[in-house]
């Protein structure tokens, strides 16, 4: 590793009792990230996570914060103390292979307009599947539903070389993002109001606004556990993702048809509040409520972060899909991303 102020890549691991994963997979981020800075910064863990890095890893830089300031604010503080031309943000849950950052600094290297970039991400404990959070890069659609290459809702699809390519995508994951700083920092980092969940969405919507590049890159692959922090069956994950999804929508869409789509949102998420309720998820269902509940009483925020958005940019129609994501996967019976039939004339090479 380099020191602090000689650090092109920055490697920076946001920590939140995560000492199992720290003390599995820190080690492999180490042996083969060579050149790089890695950093931990501690969400104010209440396990042995800070003497553990102290102990076993004195070398790796370590940022401590006061408080939990969740996913958003906490790399938002931490960053602000590291000084590199390439942030990797990365889930302490995630095993790293032999060539993961070379294929993807040297795509940054290429473009000055690409912000950010994610590699193939796979499960660990289903290596030949993709994982959930990113998959083979992420979309939208016009609804502000997010899906991947690889994964629509809860269908993930086996890893067959079919998404081994290189293109531009709507949003890349915050389990391993590839950010420029000077870009980060122009879009003033990560919504700091949405704690966790969607983060990532936010910002790379907001730097295409800004005229800058999303991309993935299939010639770089890690492996993701997930859940590590909230299982996917968290009344409060449905709290942040209901609210947060509703709030992503309201910043950035432009103001063609911007209430049109908020009410159609809105009804759908009451529809997912009846499901979960008749299915038996009473705390889900009040989660839906709650969420809608706290966009409304912090309206005057939200007008504010809003009008802070420039929304003259046009992002590719590739990126956005043009109809209802819910009402393919389950009315249509599509499953899978192939099958939606999305132009992919913006590939590059393999």
């Amino acid at each position: 590793m380099v020191s602090d102020s000689a650090a092109r890549v920055a490697i920076v691991i946001l920590n939140w009792n995560g000492q199992k994963f720290l003390q599995k997979f820190l080690p492999v981020v180490i042996a083969y990230s060579p050149g790089c800075q890695v950093v931990v910064a501690d969400n104010a863990s209440s396990d042995d996570s800070v003497l553990f890095l102290q102990k076993e890893f004195p070398a790796v830089k370590l940022i401590l914060h006061s408080e939990n300031y969740g996913f958003c604010e906490g790399y938002n503080r931490a960053l602000g103390q590291v000084n590199a031309e390439y942030y990797v943000l990365l889930n302490s849950d995630v095993e790293v292979t032999p060539n993961w950052l070379d294929p993807i600094i040297s795509l940054l290297d290429s473009d000055a307009r690409i912000a950010a970039c994610q590699p193939k991400i796979k499960s660990y404990y289903k290596r030949n599947c993709f994982e959930y959070a990113g998959a083979a890069g992420g979309l939208i659609d016009y609804l502000g539903y997010p899906f991947c290459r690889g994964r629509l809702f809860e269908t993930i699809e086996e890893d067959k070389g079919q998404y081994n390519d290189v293109r531009p995508i709507f949003w890349a994951t915050g389990a391993c993002l590839f950010i420029r700083a000077t870009a980060y920092w122009e879009a003033q980092g990560l919504e700091p109001a949405f704690f966790a969940h969607m983060e990532e969405i936010d910002l790379c919507w907001r730097l295409q606004l800004m005229g800058y590049k999303i991309m993935y890159c299939g010639h770089s692959e890690i492996f993701h556990v997930g859940g590590g922090t909230l299982p996917k069956n968290s009344p409060r994950k449905t709290y942040l993702n209901f609210r947060n999804g509703l709030a992503l929508l309201y910043k950035n869409i432009g103001p063609e048809n911007l209430y049109k789509i908020l009410i159609t949102r809105i009804v759908l998420d009451w529809v997912a509040a009846f499901k979960f309720l008749i299915t038996g998820f009473r705390h889900d269902a009040l989660a839906v409520l709650r969420a809608h509940w706290h966009l409304w009483q912090n309206r005057k925020y939200w007008q504010k972060r809003r009008a802070q958005i420039q929304h003259q940019a046009v992002i590719s129609p590739e990126l956005i899909y043009p109809k209802s994501l819910v009402g393919e996967y389950f009315l249509n019976g599509i499953k899978t991303y192939p099958q939606l039939n999305i132009p992919n004339r913006a590939a590059l090479p393999a």
